[in-house]
């Protein structure tokens, strides 16, 4: 069966090695990268695990950009196929974030954009972000954010989906919202977010198959079967490993196919 990875990044040095990853580095047992990671590596990853399309996604904070949009485009390019561009933002210049983002979607072809709002310590409803959303509406696409603990050492208080997610989704109800990591602890906060609006959804990113919260996988299998895309956070979870222990969720054929693939082209109109 397909599977499409709705949040991963092929990293840089710059993203890999960043100080603020060294929890991550600690529970993974990965050291920093003496050089930069080879797409080839990346697609690899992918299609041992039947993914036929991964979102990769740039990443910019209040330094600059840890993977910018151009460096995106060039990963695509040479993925045969096998990424889509997910664009960032620099949130300190909002008219300058709007021109980046249409340029991202017109001309490179990218099909969503991701902020991640521990890296800016500002929560989803500052007014820095509102231009952005109302852009996203304009042209179509998603918006994917973090929701959850950090795991990088940055405060969590910016990945509550409520107040946060639950505010943006009731100030722009056109707006299609892919929320990822689950939003643990706060996981049925996030349900209930996913329940209460329309066009708001939940990736597994960053977690394994084997460890999503009890009520996500009853959410998934029933009804939420809409609602939840597979994503991995790879490089720091493979494909592989997220989907290692898939079948002790039980889902049916439908829950499985629109968890692994279907919701994910649906919501990105890949």
């Amino acid at each position: 069966m397909p599977v499409i990875d709705a949040w991963m990044q092929h990293p840089t040095l710059r993203h890999s090695n960043h100080e603020m990853f060294e929890s991550l580095r600690r529970w993974t047992g990965l050291g920093l990268l003496e050089q930069a990671l080879p797409v080839e590596l990346t697609v690899a990853a992918l299609e041992a695990a039947d993914v036929e399309t991964g979102l990769s996604a740039a990443w910019y904070g209040p330094q600059g950009a840890l993977i910018s949009n151009d460096e995106v485009a060039g990963f695509v390019a040479e993925a045969g196929g096998r990424l889509r561009g997910v664009a960032g933002a620099d949130l300190a210049r909002p008219v300058e974030a709007v021109r980046e983002l249409r340029r991202a979607v017109q001309e490179l072809g990218f099909v969503a954009l991701r902020v991640v709002p521990w890296l800016w310590e500002l929560p989803p409803t500052d007014r820095l972000y509102y231009p952005l959303y109302a852009a996203c509406v304009e042209l179509g696409i998603p918006f994917c954010t973090q929701v959850g603990h950090t795991g990088p050492l940055k405060p969590s208080e910016t990945g509550r989906p409520i107040p946060y997610i639950d505010r943006v989704a009731l100030d722009f109800p056109e707006l299609t919202i892919v929320c990822g990591h689950i939003g643990y602890p706060w996981t049925t906060e996030m349900i209930a977010v996913a329940d209460k609006h329309e066009n708001v959804y939940i990736d597994t990113s960053a977690y394994t198959a084997r460890r999503y919260p009890p009520e996500l996988v009853d959410y998934l299998r029933g009804r939420g079967r809409r609602k939840v895309l597979f994503g991995t956070n790879y490089p720091m979870i493979t494909p592989a490993q997220a989907l290692e222990h898939l079948d002790r969720l039980e889902l049916d054929g439908e829950a499985r196919e629109l968890f692994l693939s279907g919701n994910a082209r649906r919501v990105f109109a890949l």
